[in-house]
């Protein structure tokens, strides 16, 4: 059970409809931290500019992103 609620629903919040509907045709559905950052649509649209450009950034190849997120999650408990 998370500790915190998340928000599936993007109700009538245009930021919220926007990053919904980027992660589910992304990755199909929503990604927990886009559920639990939901509650506060700034700092959720925050996180994902700065995932962008961490990942636009090509400090990192691309083929490590999906292995370090892995990694990390690990670390911090979460299941990937």
């Amino acid at each position: 059970m998370p500790r915190v609620t998340e928000v599936v629903d993007a109700g009538e919040n245009p930021t919220l409809k926007r990053l919904f509907d980027t992660d589910r045709n992304t990755y199909g559905d929503l990604l927990n931290p886009t559920k639990v950052m939901a509650h506060c649509p700034p700092i959720l649209e925050a996180a994902k500019h700065l995932s962008a450009s961490i990942a636009e950034s090509g400090l990192l190849p691309k083929a490590l992103h999906a292995l370090v997120h892995a990694r990390v999650a690990a670390i911090n408990g979460c299941p990937f």
